[in-house]
């Protein structure tokens, strides 16, 4: 086996030398067999879940909870593709959110489940049958307490309080144009809750696969999640690693997203790798875009003077912009 292929990306043609992707039609039929290998099966739905895009807890083949996307759900086909990558890649800069699977939900279970439609208005359309995003249930079959909202003291208490920083990272490298959303979870001796990041499904602009970004996008809606980030060290290790990431990394994850759920295209998931591959350098910006907007969400970042961190930080992107060598 060659090298290329060793460290490239075999079903999408990915070259690490020259960062090109390339499809072909074995490439195609491939990910549709991966498809089918795969996702786990529903067997049951549970109920109806809040929310715009009319998930359901269904239980899959597997023992494990999942809250399901359906392809035909009111906000966007690509929110399911959204979900998957956006999830993946928080995943892997180590930051806790719901294990993710692709989800097989058969013609005959939803035929036998009234509850398995959208409501559209004033009518209703069965959810279609077929490949689905499930994002694992937290807290799972014995969920203890789970909620989405906590007073401002238990807030502060959270265990994981320091990952709103590094998922404020991951929001602003996919341009998450919602809000972002998070679940407290605590077991039934524990006092204290563990944040966990979910709902992804806004990440890259939703289902129009672009990047406008504004500071205020992709950010939690409370202040106290980031009172004590003090500057760029606590955006650490999650900004380092999204910098950082390497290329096959993100090329394996964007393998994993059956192209079904993007129309089936995959040059527009070759244009989305490689978007997000440029925009590793470019988070610093925005996150000081956000550091100076009117929610004022960092009071303990003391900005530096000259000689600081910010001027350290400029004078680098100078260096790698080349704009010292000329």
């Amino acid at each position: 086996m060659s090298q290329k292929r060793n460290m490239g990306h075999p079903r999408f043609g990915y070259n690490p030398g020259t960062g090109v992707v390339r499809f072909g039609r074995r490439h195609v039929r491939g990910l549709k067999e991966r498809e089918q290998q795969v996702a786990v099966t529903a067997v049951q739905q549970i109920r109806r879940m809040r929310g715009g895009a009319q998930s359901h807890l269904m239980l899959g083949s597997d023992g494990h909870l999942y809250v399901v996307k359906f392809q035909n759900n009111p906000q966007h086909l690509r929110v399911l593709a959204n979900e998957l990558f956006a999830t993946r890649l928080a995943e892997a800069v180590g930051l806790s959110v719901p294990a993710t699977e692709v989800v097989e939900v058969s013609e005959w279970l939803i035929e036998n489940t009234p509850e398995l439609h959208m409501d559209l208005g004033r009518e209703q359309e069965r959810c279609v049958a077929g490949l689905q995003f499930g994002s694992r249930y937290v807290g799972g079959l014995m969920p203890g307490q789970v909620v989405d909202y906590l007073p401002e003291e238990q807030l502060s208490a959270v265990r994981n309080l320091a990952e709103f920083a590094g998922m404020l990272v991951v929001d602003k490298w996919t341009c998450n144009s919602n809000g972002r959303q998070a679940v407290f979870h605590r077991k039934p001796r524990e006092k204290r809750y563990a944040a966990t990041f979910v709902d992804q499904g806004y990440c890259f602009h939703a289902g129009e696969w672009s990047f406008p970004d504004t500071p205020l996008r992709g950010v939690y809606a409370r202040n106290r999640v980031y009172a004590d980030v003090t500057g760029w060290a606590s955006f650490e290790p999650w900004l380092g690693r999204v910098e950082n990431l390497q290329p096959e990394i993100l090329w394996q994850i964007a393998e994993s997203v059956p192209p079904t759920w993007y129309g089936g295209d995959m040059r527009d998931m070759e244009r989305l790798a490689t978007a997000l591959l440029a925009r590793r350098g470019e988070v610093r910006e925005w996150i000081v875009q956000f550091r100076e907007s009117s929610r004022n969400p960092f009071p303990k970042w003391v900005v530096a003077g000259v000689g600081g961190e910010d001027r350290q930080f400029a004078e680098q992107k100078k260096i790698e912009n080349g704009e010292w060598l000329q």
